[in-house]
């Protein structure tokens, strides 16, 4: 352990990865202090010689190590470590309902959250938002299904199609944020007002040309300095509306980031109210995996997961971090996969002891060829009571819309349970 060095990848560990606090599978060592947190925990490392890079290298990656001093770095980033996140009186939920029972009642909920959002930002661009109502009801519904059973609402989303994405980027952020928010224990109310928050971060880019919006992600500067007036014209929008101060700072602070490279304010650390961090980690993991066709290919929810832990205590503080991956997983409920053995599907759930091991529906055979009848298999459950030769395993998360990959169009069968996925999300 003594020879571990900035820049080493740490593939495997001497104990399970859960029993750590690591949250992700391999990574890389960034400073003097993630080797300080190996040496405590474990004996011994192993350490992939291919995947390792020099420090410097590294650090232009991301970021200097976990010191307390913070650090510029290039194009203006730093890093920023605070003290462990503290949540007051948290609440520790436990799943009420199994996945099947809560899809088939939550199945229509994105739908009518989508034309709640439509109308709302309609009224908003004829400055006619009075009723605020049928979104907080869909928001009420949506905090019910996740503490229900969290899963559910993220299957729906990654295979909910929108044909608006501004619509689809504010369902889609506020299900990763519920999420997040109940993994660290937040009560209901706080569901609620960091649910309508991620609903309503995005009214301002109605006061926004489509064209600006077609090209967001590629702007130059004039056109970028426009582009970050859509926070401050939300917030004039909503000013009246009666929303409540916890609502309204998700809005005022969802673009704003760790280590004050943010906007509209570029405040940082712990100025950023709690709630806007969360919806802000959210919206940039779904801008990832879900971005403008226009203008940038799709990044797997695996790979997203990486770059989001790359970037603790840089644009994101690591607890929260660490606790958005715990919570969604290493591969999130609705990655692509590959598995070990050539068959692809679909990941239903995963566990948090076994973050490599998730339940996947397999819907092709090992040459790619699509399956009858699709089937669900709990991979921590097959590698438990086969050998290691048997052991099944994720191979590679594949890029959304894989050809062959449409979990609508199968029958699931399981050892545990039968039911059909295309029955279960058709009206």
């Amino acid at each position: 352990m003594c020879d571990l060095e900035v820049g080493m990848f740490v593939s495997d560990l001497d104990r399970p990865w859960h029993q750590t606090p690591f949250p992700i599978q391999g990574f890389h060592i960034r400073s003097q202090d993630d080797i300080r947190a190996l040496v405590s925990h474990c004996k011994w490392v192993s350490i992939d010689i291919a995947e390792t890079r020099d420090s410097a290298a590294l650090t232009k990656i991301a970021g200097p190590g976990f010191g307390t001093k913070t650090r510029r770095r290039g194009e203006g980033r730093e890093e920023l470590r605070l003290p462990p996140l503290s949540i007051r009186e948290p609440v520790r939920y436990q799943p009420m309902t199994t996945l099947k029972r809560e899809m088939k009642a939550s199945k229509h909920l994105l739908e009518d959250a989508g034309v709640a959002l439509e109308r709302l930002y309609k009224a908003v661009a004829t400055q006619d938002i009075r009723d605020l109502r049928p979104v907080a009801a869909v928001i009420n519904k949506m905090v019910s299904s996740v503490i229900r059973q969290p899963d559910a609402l993220l299957w729906l989303s990654r295979i909910h199609q929108h044909d608006d994405h501004v619509y689809r980027h504010a369902l889609n952020t506020s299900v990763w944020a519920l999420v997040c928010g109940r993994q660290l224990g937040l009560n209901e109310t706080l569901l609620n007002h960091l649910g309508l928050g991620c609903l309503l971060s995005q009214v301002g880019k109605t006061r926004l040309s489509a064209d600006l919006l077609r090209r967001e992600g590629q702007l130059g500067p004039e056109d970028h300095a426009l582009y970050r007036t859509y926070v401050v014209k939300g917030m004039a929008m909503l000013e009246d509306s009666g929303l409540s101060r916890a609502v309204l700072s998700v809005v005022q602070g969802h673009r704003e980031r760790h280590n004050g490279s943010g906007f509209p304010e570029g405040i940082r650390g712990d100025r950023i109210p709690l709630l806007a961090k969360i919806a802000g980690l959210a919206e940039f993991f779904e801008s990832l995996i879900e971005p403008r066709v226009s203008v940038a290919e799709p990044m797997t929810p695996a790979k997203a997961v990486t770059l989001l832990y790359d970037m603790r205590n840089i644009e994101f503080q690591d607890g929260l971090v660490e606790s958005f991956i715990r919570a969604i997983g290493i591969y999130p409920t609705g990655s692509l996969v590959e598995l070990t053995d050539g068959q692809r599907g679909i990941v239903v759930s995963h566990s948090a002891k076994r973050r490599l091991w998730p339940r996947v529906m397999v819907m092709t055979d090992r040459y790619h060829e699509p399956l009858k009848t699709a089937r669900v298999v709990d991979l921590a459950k097959h590698n438990e009571s086969n050998t290691t030769a048997e052991i099944l395993a994720i191979k590679e998360c594949l890029a959304h819309g894989t050809k062959g990959l449409d979990p609508a169009g199968f029958d699931v069968t399981g050892a545990e349970s039968r039911w059909s996925f295309s029955r279960l999300i058709s009206r």
